[in-house]
């Protein structure tokens, strides 16, 4: 049988093997039948807390516990299970995972491919953080849909070896309303999933107890920060991101490169079960924390040996002996840069403005200081877009978290307004300390045009009574550029004496013809809003028809940013061969009109 690493690299007496009393109590909490709804990750005496520097609900999982089982020595044998009743060999077992489980990581993967593809995210990576988190979903013990057989719960975050965390979803998720708990095969801890969950499934809901959901979740977190895990520093941060923990870095790099150099499918619910957790150290009794059974002597039958009462000092008061001496006073916890921070502070944003479905040429930079006014370097600050807005950070974040630099700066990433004008805000806080954030006011403005221009220039004409051959295409730009998804405006105008009036529209001459959407009916309507110009900026109005009266009309066309037309119509009798012009017109400016016929009059 092949010797595995953790036998042999973990450090201290978290590398020895565990103890029969801790696997088989590990065992019966995690076996397939097993009921209950606690993975047995419990908080273990002496316990190490989470790197205080990390910020521990800053993370995915709040720094909990994690498997620290090691692949085996020998490569992972794709092959399929061997033969009935021929038992696999190590590797073989390791290298499975179970059905849904292993769906669910793909699906994910091939998810953010399309979403995020400067990502790179291997599903191998997802895989190893399952492994580690949750042991594949407790070898893969799930329903038909991905949702675990039972919840898969971390201990309670109450600062008892572990990071303090304070509910933050009322028991929601983890059934706790004092303390937050890691939640699921991917072990979200709920203030993180709140904004991180994803449907990975399709049903409709974000659970993190379902593994598509959970996996997919866990490929967005991974891919935040514009980080490309093909490269090896981003890739570090993203698992560090995870958990702070360098142990756990290595563990999942090393499930990493075992899964990619091979796997296969087993079924859900055969999967191999982790055995030793970074909480307990190898080896200990999991009650009295030694790895031993405590030794123990026969009672002694010699009475106990009297001493002699000290005599009493000068001033030594009504007591027989000496005082105890003062006990030495606890050395002072260290503080970390995360302790130092009194408030945050605006580092010289400039104004936050973009026009829909563009990104923000300005980003959002925030300096963490103390009281005294001095920077603080390495803080996490956690940036959060909110307000009715589809604006989000580059990549499809709402939320990003950045690390100050020496200068005690977070530089946000960049924005993106969605098509939702209007204003949002940007909220920015210190990550693990209840201390004065920054709030940021930033607007997305709709898309505008400054020139509208007829793309033909056959004259617009009909008979009375009937309808206009050519249809009113016009094409919108912006500083020479195409304007697409530009708001405008159609009206058919009595008079255009004054360009910046609103305009009075004709109850006479051309109109248009539209649909009631209530009951279907046909509408005579002279006026047109709700219009937008198409990805190559063009607009084309439905068709015009003509009532019986007779004369030279006026079209105004408006949009948003101001560009203006006016087109005019003729309508007249088959014998009058009147020469209408073109009515083709740029910008503000407007065609010039002739002197309206009287049934044109204001």
């Amino acid at each position: 049988m092949a010797a595995h690493f953790g036998r042999r690299l973990r450090k201290g007496a978290a590398t020895t093997a565990v103890a029969a009393a801790a696997v088989a109590a590990l065992s019966a909490s995690q076996a397939p039948g097993a009921t209950g709804e606690d993975h047995g990750r419990q908080a273990a005496a002496g316990a190490a807390t989470s790197a205080p520097d990390t910020g521990a609900d800053g993370n995915a999982t709040g720094d909990s516990p994690y498997y620290t089982d090691l692949p085996p020595l020998n490569s992972p044998d794709p092959s399929p299970p061997a033969a009935t009743g021929t038992p696999a060999s190590p590797g073989a077992t390791e290298a499975g995972i179970p059905a849904t489980v292993l769906d669910a990581y793909k699906r994910a993967a091939t998810e953010l491919r399309g979403s995020k593809p400067g990502c790179n995210l291997p599903w191998q990576l997802l895989a190893a953080i399952g492994k580690v988190e949750s042991g594949q979903a407790r070898g893969g013990r799930v329903d038909a849909d991905g949702t675990t057989i039972g919840r898969i719960l971390g201990p309670q975050l109450d600062g008892n070896g572990f990071a303090l965390i304070k509910d933050t979803d009322h028991g929601e998720y983890d059934g706790n309303s004092s303390y937050d708990q890691a939640v699921g095969p991917m072990q979200f801890i709920p203030s993180t999933w709140r904004w991180a969950g994803r449907d990975g499934n399709g049903d409709g809901k974000k659970d993190p107890n379902n593994v598509y959901d959970a996996a997919l979740a866990a490929g967005h977190y991974l891919c935040r920060n514009d980080w490309d895990l093909s490269r090896e520093a981003d890739l570090h941060s993203a698992i560090l991101s995870y958990n702070g923990s360098q142990e756990y870095l290595n563990t999942v790099l090393t499930w990493l490169e075992y899964y990619r150099k091979g796997t296969r499918t087993v079924p859900d619910g055969t999967g191999g079960l982790p055995s030793h957790r970074s909480d307990t150290p190898a080896g200990d009794d999991p009650h009295t924390g030694t790895g031993k059974t405590p030794k123990t002597s026969p009672p002694s039958t010699k009475p106990p040996k009297k001493h002699a009462p000290r005599p009493h000092k000068p001033g030594g008061g009504t007591h027989s002996t000496d005082p105890a001496p003062p006990t030495p006073p606890a050395p002072p916890t260290p503080q970390t840069p995360t302790d130092t921070v009194d408030h945050l502070q605006d580092a010289g944003t400039a104004e936050l403005a973009a026009t829909a479905g563009e990104a923000f040429t300005q980003r959002i930079s925030t300096r963490a200081e103390t009281k005294a006014g001095a920077a603080v370097g390495k803080v996490r600050v956690r940036f959060t877009i909110t307000g009715d807005t589809d604006a989000t950070f580059t990549g499809g974040e709402t939320v990003a978290t950045v690390t100050t630099d020496a200068k005690g700066v977070a530089l946000a990433p960049a924005l993106q307004a969605g098509e939702k004008t209007g204003d949002f805000s940007v909220h920015a806080a210190v990550v693990g300390r209840s201390v004065k954030g920054v709030d940021y006011t930033a607007t997305v403005t709709a898309r505008v045009a400054d020139t509208l221009a007829r793309t033909s220039d056959i004259p617009l004409t009909c008979t009375p009574g009937g309808e206009f051959a050519e249809q009113v295409q016009l094409k919108a730009t912006y500083k020479g550029a195409i304007a697409h998804d530009v708001a405008a405006t159609a009206t058919l105008v009595k008079s255009t004496d004054d360009p910046a009036a609103e305009p009075v529209e004709n109850d006479k001459g051309p109109y248009f013809q539209v649909k009631d959407p209530k009951d279907g009916s046909t509408k005579t309507v002279r006026t047109l809003t709700g219009l937008k110009t198409d990805d190559k900026g063009l607009l084309t109005l439905p068709k015009l028809y003509a009532d019986d009266t007779t004369g030279t009309f006026l079209l105004r066309v408006t949009t948003t940013g101001g560009a203006t037309l006016t087109v005019e119509l003729t309508v007249a009798t088959a014998d009058a061969g009147t020469d209408t012009g073109t009515g083709t017109g740029t910008g503000t400016s407007t065609s010039p009109s002739p002197d309206p016929t009287p049934s044109q009059k204001p």
